[in-house]
């Protein structure tokens, strides 16, 4: 089991492009990619581009070079490779699901929930996507069957405006809660969704705030991920800020990480805690060590 790399054979942008590839596990690509400084924003699927330029680095830093078939044979028989199609059935899979979960909060307003869709189908999203979307919402249903319509709109709106500017972004997103949902809800609905959005960013809502508890630990659940997901997420996260430099990144991030790791607990609800604070603080400490 390794990270491999091919050929550089394949055309674009003026230059030719390898695939590099792990036969083990995602989480181990993601790492070495992460640790080779290839750029997150590279990674497709199930492999990261990478420009001729770098393949004679990357081997030195202990990617396997096989031909083209090899590489190709390897990821499907270890189950990880995701072709095209496979890739649209999926994203189409997982607009359906969206849309069905949508009409069950407002039957009535399919526009507005294909519009939320699209939002978080934007291109340059690559964590804070549809399966972000989804994860959240199937987290606060895991967490308070049967909650208020409020929670279940305040995790459509929570990201739905996303720059990656933290802050401003929570900011926007409650104020287009607010445009949208004016009349098609009561006042003290769009009052009670724009707050829970704003609250998303400090993660610190009061403790006897059930519902913004409850959403909190939703978006937080990604830290008790397995492995190959935690990592992708990871990875995703870089990506949506490839704007700044791998060092200041690298400072930012294991000042949030530390800060989450200081926390006497990182969930507020009972359930979330026994669900999920074990598996997020290992994925935490083994990411502050380097392991992701």
């Amino acid at each position: 089991m390794a990270v491999l790399i091919d050929r550089p054979i394949w055309p674009a942008h003026g230059t030719l492009f390898s695939h590099l590839v792990s036969d083990a596990s995602l989480a181990e690509l993601h790492r070495f990619a992460h640790h080779a400084r290839v750029p997150a924003r590279a990674f497709d699927r199930d492999h990261y581009d990478v420009a001729e330029h770098r393949h004679a680095e990357l081997v030195a830093a202990g990617a396997v070079p096989v031909a083209g078939g090899e590489l190709a044979a390897r990821l499907r028989a270890s189950g990880l490779r995701v072709t095209k199609r496979q890739h649209r059935a999926q994203a189409q899979q997982r607009r359906t699901r969206l849309s069905e979960q949508w009409q069950r909060l407002l039957p009535d307003r399919a526009a507005l929930g294909g519009e939320l869709i699209d939002r978080w189908a934007e291109p340059r999203r690559r964590y804070h996507d549809q399966q972000h979307l989804a994860e959240c919402l199937a987290a606060v249903d895991e967490l308070w069957p049967g909650h208020p319509r409020t929670l279940g709109l305040a995790v459509w709106f929570h990201d739905a405006v996303y720059l990656g500017i933290p802050g401003s972004d929570e900011e926007a997103s409650a104020l287009l809660a607010e445009r949208r949902l004016a009349g098609v809800v009561s006042e003290d609905e769009v009052a009670e969704v724009a707050r829970l959005v704003r609250l998303t960013a400090g993660h610190d809502p009061e403790p006897g705030d059930r519902a913004g508890v409850t959403l909190n630990d939703a978006d937080l659940s990604i830290l008790a991920a397995p492995a190959d997901r935690y990592a992708g997420y990871l990875a995703g996260v870089r990506a949506e800020y490839h704007q700044l430099t791998p060092e200041v990144f690298a400072a930012g991030r294991r000042a949030v990480v530390a800060g989450l790791l200081e926390r006497p607990v990182l969930f507020g609800t009972p359930a979330g805690r026994e669900r999920w604070e074990a598996a997020a603080r290992d994925n935490l400490t083994a990411e502050l060590a380097g392991e992701f």
